[in-house]
């Protein structure tokens, strides 16, 4: 307690079955009259889809306008084209409506309004202004990208992804509709849940002192045990769904004291073999679990505890990293790189990359080059 630590918490939730009325108040508080609409192509056939856009069109008839070409691992292109539409359509306000691709898109396009002559690695996130009002509407339950301050964006001259953060890039309001995730595939609920895991088990072991992150990264871990093999079995479970956003919304909260190697492991396989960022999350963080507690497995005793262990295990961190890959294989998550068609040959350059990533510096135990290519060796 020598130093003084800094809480900040996050932006206005709304939270319930058809909350998505609540973008009417939206458009009245931020006076917003003509919003870009940011999502990506896979959406527009969907449910959710059809009841946001129905929202819309009493709220703002004829008025809005939709940009639906962001990527599954969103680029700088991708905000380049965004920040495009937003100009064309005269726009004052932006509604990001999908999963974290589209949330974190519509996040950094909000600083292309802001520096349109910036390239999005040159805007000085230290010294940003108020930014064009946003509604972050999530249709999975993972990224927790909606109450998050950061931005993951692939950037395509240097070839990996950059993680641009800074507390204006919180959306002004997060809309929380447990029925525009009712029709997310079980694949996609498992994936996506298990990053709102990865994201609160992280979070709480991150050597940061922040003690209400802690007790809500707790929270996120028990709902998530709870309720996400119920919304993998039962997609219109709208209680389980419910209780999945909340637990991605938690556990997005809980990362502002920062991430593990668990995320540096998984960026570079999003970035280089497009496997998608829950999925990539999943497999690494069994084997993070068991590295971290080699140094100290009593940091995942509470852990333990939130995952349903009734006693202290004797070897916290084991215990954990071994009910993470028995929850893994009872949602059908794989548990080897090698099933998704990565070579082995190109381990060594996941190494590197994830080296290059700044998540594993707020990692419990610090990395090294070879400890990233140990770790991928044993996923492979």
């Amino acid at each position: 307690m020598t130093e003084i630590s800094q809480f900040r918490f996050p932006n206005d939730i709304r939270f319930g079955i058809g909350a998505r009325s609540v973008l009417a108040e939206f458009a009245r508080k931020y006076k917003v009259s003509r919003p870009l609409l940011v999502t990506d192509s896979g959406l527009l056939k969907t449910e959710a889809f059809h009841l946001v856009t129905e929202q819309m069109d009493r709220i703002w008839p004829g008025t809005y306008v939709q940009f639906t070409g962001v990527h599954a691992n969103p680029t700088d292109e991708d905000v380049e084209n965004a920040w495009s539409a937003y100009v064309q359509g005269d726009c004052d306000g932006v509604v990001g409506l999908g999963g974290g691709s589209a949330l974190d898109a519509a996040k950094a396009l909000r600083l292309k309004v802001a520096f349109p002559d910036m390239a999005l690695i040159e805007i000085p996130l230290g010294e940003l202004p108020q930014l064009v009002p946003m509604c972050a509407i999530p249709t999975t339950a993972g990224t927790g990208s909606e109450v998050g301050r950061s931005s993951v964006i692939t950037i395509r001259q240097m070839g990996r992804k950059m993680v641009l953060g800074a507390p204006p890039l919180m959306a002004e309001m997060a809309i929380l509709d447990p029925e525009l995730t009712v029709g997310l595939p079980p694949n996609l609920t498992a994936w996506t849940g298990m990053d709102s895991m990865t994201h609160a088990v992280e979070a709480f072991v991150c050597p940061v002192f922040h003690p209400m992150c802690d007790a809500i990264a707790l929270e996120a871990v028990r709902l998530v045990r709870l309720y996400l093999p119920r919304a993998y079995s039962d997609g219109a479970d709208l209680e389980a769904r419910g209780m999945m956003q909340v637990a991605a919304a938690m556990g997005a909260v809980a990362f502002q004291k920062d991430l593990g190697a668990a995320h540096s492991l998984s960026h570079p396989l999003s970035s280089e073999f497009g496997i998608q960022h829950g999925l990539a999350n999943a497999i690494a963080l069994p084997g993070v679990v068991r590295f971290n507690g080699q140094q100290d497995s009593t940091q995942y005793e509470r852990i333990a505890a939130a995952l349903g262990c009734s006693e202290p295990p004797d070897n916290p961190a084991s215990w954990v990293a071994d009910f993470l890959q028995c929850f893994n294989r009872s949602i059908s998550i794989t548990q080897r790189l090698r099933d998704l068609k990565v070579p082995r040959e190109n381990l060594p350059e996941l190494a590197a990359k994830a080296m290059e990533d700044g998540c594993h510096l707020s990692n419990p135990r610090q990395c090294t080059e070879t400890d990233m290519l140990q770790l991928y060796e044993e996923i492979w």
